[in-house]
């Protein structure tokens, strides 16, 4: 029987950078609370990088226009709202690179 063995390199995929993007919206709320609606924000960002709506990507879309809708507001730093514009950009990638076959 075969044993696996850990890959020494690892392909950065657009799945990659969405995580990234996710984590530093995430970063970005915490660094800069407190705001209006920072703590539902910070809700709604764990269930988009929750296990369930990354194994269900439209989830994650539904769950990324929360954030956004709560983004929109006045109050919210301008980090915030560069990662939360990030994130889009990065899940759309995603979407095209599921489209084209490049991830599975």
């Amino acid at each position: 029987m075969p044993f696996f063995t850990e890959p020494a390199a690892y392909h950065k995929t657009a799945l990659s950078d969405l995580q990234g993007a996710w984590q530093n919206l995430r970063d970005a709320v915490v660094e800069h609370h407190p705001f209006p609606e920072w703590e539902r924000l910070l809700f709604h960002i764990d269930e988009g990088m929750s296990w369930e709506s990354v194994r269900d990507l439209k989830h994650m879309r539904k769950i990324l226009l929360l954030v956004s809708n709560l983004v929109a507001l006045d109050d919210v730093p301008q980090a915030v709202r560069e990662w939360a514009a990030e994130v889009q950009n990065d899940l759309d990638e995603v979407f095209e690179a599921l489209a084209e076959g490049e991830i599975c």
